[in-house]
């Protein structure tokens, strides 16, 4: 779909948002959860400590 309507429009201009837009864009603490509830889902206990 994306590619139909970058070549109909010859105006249209694809921007690539880089490879770590997603990571970037939640914030850590959203991706730290969204991580934690991932590994919990498959069945591990997860507990987390900072690094020293």
């Amino acid at each position: 779909m994306i590619v139909w309507h970058l070549l109909s429009d010859p105006d249209a201009q694809f921007q690539d948002l880089g490879a770590n837009f997603y990571d970037t864009r939640l914030g850590t603490e959203r991706a730290k959860r969204k991580h934690v509830q991932h590994l919990q889902a498959l069945g591990y206990q997860v507990t987390l400590e900072p690094a020293a």
